[in-house]
């Protein structure tokens, strides 16, 4: 059944169903129903990163961002409390197709009974979270925030300082438990993902004794009682960072292996390797030896600068991969942070141009061209995914957020246009 935006003239309508079908013609002549393609992109959702909204700053006051995050730009509008986050989340979903998550950092915490620290947290300073994702039928992940704080100056769970340790690791204990919590009250598991800033910024002497601490505070962590039914709980590693250019403590050696032997996830960042190294070429043996994997997909710019997530190769690849194997296996979450760009337009652009690469990998025959390659038929292979670069997927993606009742094509900007100037520039 077709559900048609009332805001959208006939005409235009007409011609989106129209080339819809055409699209549909041509692709089922290579054996892909676009009817069922769309279905599947409906079901994948993808975890949305609140800290673009108000770059990385959070709800705990007006500390500088720490542990080699940064963010540039300085453009109109940033939100500044939870409801003017919440509303422009709010807007963002409302020009996204499909139904989505939303993922939190600790330092997102609201205190309607006065400020805690992040050792002292509990599911009540994120109840009206839940209450938000609730009423929008979304699922919560959460990430305990390791930087930003005057405890994370040197070191966070690899610290020699055992006061410091100890905190950050009852701040990872805490976070598991709120997980926990938006997967009860939500009815859908939540992802919680590790990420320190931990490292040196020369040549370190000894590369052991600071991993061993990073082991011990991560079992400690993993060692309490949740249900792993409902967390996921993942690590995530870094090649470098600022100020830690030459050793980082969580590399991804480290947590790849700490992940295998603990039974949880390895969360792939694609800004977090080197320049050379192709996240999507590591989903495939991650899922040879583990039933999921975790994903932030974002941009890197020659590092992890954490650009807006591009409809490029890489990204489309990333999709091709998560397609290949089942979006079931994979936890998809982005991460980027913008503020030279509107806010809102940000996550926009981000999060449309993931589902495109996902719709991409749904509308082409991977059967087909795995068939030529077990052949060695790199003639057809390489001519066909040249040729299919080509195909109509544009007129399917207009026709499945016109399914959706979300701006077609370029025409959510004006929306964004209109929020802007109505709301987000009236912020002072």
């Amino acid at each position: 059944m077709i559900h048609l935006r009332l805001n959208t003239t006939k005409e235009k309508i007409n011609m989106i169903i129209e080339r819809y079908k055409q699209a549909k013609e041509m692709y089922e002549k290579i054996g892909i129903n676009t009817d069922e393609a769309l279905k599947a992109l409906k079901e994948i959702p993808i975890s949305v990163h609140c800290w673009q909204g108000d770059d990385v700053t959070g709800f705990e006051g007006d500390g500088e961002l720490s542990g080699g995050i940064q963010v540039t730009g300085n453009y109109l509008g940033k939100a500044r409390t939870p409801e003017e986050l919440m509303d422009d989340i709010d807007r963002a979903l409302s020009l996204i197709p499909g139904r989505h998550r939303i993922n939190l950092h600790a330092n997102y915490a609201i205190f309607e009974d006065g400020f805690v620290d992040r050792d002292k947290l509990e599911p009540k300073h994120f109840a009206e979270w839940v209450e938000f994702a609730k009423e929008r039928g979304l699922g919560l992940d959460f990430n305990p925030t390791y930087f930003s704080h005057e405890k994370s100056a040197v070191a966070t769970l690899s610290s020699n300082d055992e006061e410091i340790r100890s905190f950050w690791i009852e701040h990872g204990k805490r976070s598991i438990k709120i997980a926990e919590y938006f997967a009860t009250e939500l009815g859908t598991p939540s992802l919680l993902n590790i990420w320190i800033p931990d490292g040196f910024k020369d040549i370190p002497a000894d590369r052991t004794a600071p991993r061993a601490r990073l082991k011990d505070s991560l079992d400690q962590i993993i060692g309490i009682d949740y249900d792993k039914s409902k967390v996921y709980v993942a690590v995530e590693s870094k090649v470098f960072g600022i100020g830690l250019e030459s050793y980082t403590v969580g590399s991804h050696e480290f947590y790849m292996n700490y992940a295998a032997k603990n039974d949880l996830l390895c969360l792939l960042d694609n800004g977090h390797y080197h320049p050379t190294e192709m996240t999507s070429d590591k989903i495939s043996s991650m899922l040879l030896f583990a039933p999921k994997v975790a994903l932030h997909v974002t941009r890197p710019v020659r590092w992890d600068s954490d650009h807006i997530v591009s409809y490029d190769d890489e990204t489309r690849e990333i999709a091709k991969e998560i397609i290949r194997h089942g979006a079931d296996k994979v936890l998809l979450g982005l991460d980027f942070f913008d503020a030279s760009v509107n806010r809102v337009a940000a996550w926009v652009i981000g999060v449309r141009n993931m589902q495109k690469a996902l719709l991409n990998a749904l509308l082409t025959p991977h059967d087909k061209l795995s068939e030529l390659q077990e052949k060695r038929e790199f003639t057809d292979l390489l001519a066909l995914q040249e040729e299919f670069k080509l195909y109509p997927v544009g007129d399917v993606w207009n026709y499945f957020c016109e399914q959706n009742e979300v701006p077609v094509q370029e025409k959510w900007l004006d929306e964004i246009k209109k929020y802007e100037r109505n709301v987000q520039f009236k912020r002072t």
